[in-house]
């Protein structure tokens, strides 16, 4: 069950770079498309969350995902803030951020995932955008899909990096992401 979230308010504009094994990409994040999602992005931004995390989802035409702490314990700790929905304002189109979740309301909390494709039908699914890439949707595009959805995320969450570096070593990561100038 989701918690309330009590991120604080983010700015009602901000971007964030995305320092990568693949190279770098901005993400420009608007408030007003996706409240709940931005204010817990900038958290988890700024708190450093995001630093050395895999790729660990990538399925070229549809999407990249991201956001399962190398640390399981960091995994854990943020696995219970819980994000509540917000409703879906702007389309899952080519480039567009977005937290996933599971099917049950308010499952939102540390995943998210950039739109390889135009994937509309997310939006009836819930799947509310909160941002787009505004810079490097090249470099985006370029990240290692050689091992697709195979990663398992039980023994990311038991094992973090350990388990994805030994099993699946040509992962790209982020090295960091931080709120732009």
């Amino acid at each position: 069950m989701a918690e309330e979230n009590t991120d604080e308010q983010a700015p009602e504009q901000f971007s964030v770079l995305f320092e990568t094994s693949a190279g770098n990409f901005k993400v420009a994040v608007t408030r007003a498309w996706a409240p709940h999602g931005a204010d817990h992005f900038h958290a988890l931004v700024t708190s450093g969350y995001y630093n050395e995390q895999r790729f660990f989802r990538v399925v070229p035409g549809f999407v990249v995902q991201w956001g399962m702490s190398g640390d399981p314990a960091l995994t854990s700790q943020w696995r219970s803030a819980g994000i509540l929905d917000d409703p879906v304002t702007e389309s899952n189109t080519r480039g567009r951020i977005t937290f996933a979740a599971t099917s049950l309301p308010n499952s939102r909390t540390t995943q998210v995932f950039i739109n390889y494709g135009d994937n509309v039908n997310l939006d009836g699914m819930g799947f509310a955008p909160f941002g787009e890439v505004v810079e490097g949707m090249e470099i985006v595009d370029a990240i290692n899909a050689e091992y697709g959805q195979n990663p398992d995320q039980g023994k990311i969450g038991e094992r973090g990096n350990e388990y994805l570096i030994e099993t699946f070593p040509d992962l790209d990561y982020i090295v960091t992401a931080s709120i732009a100038e």
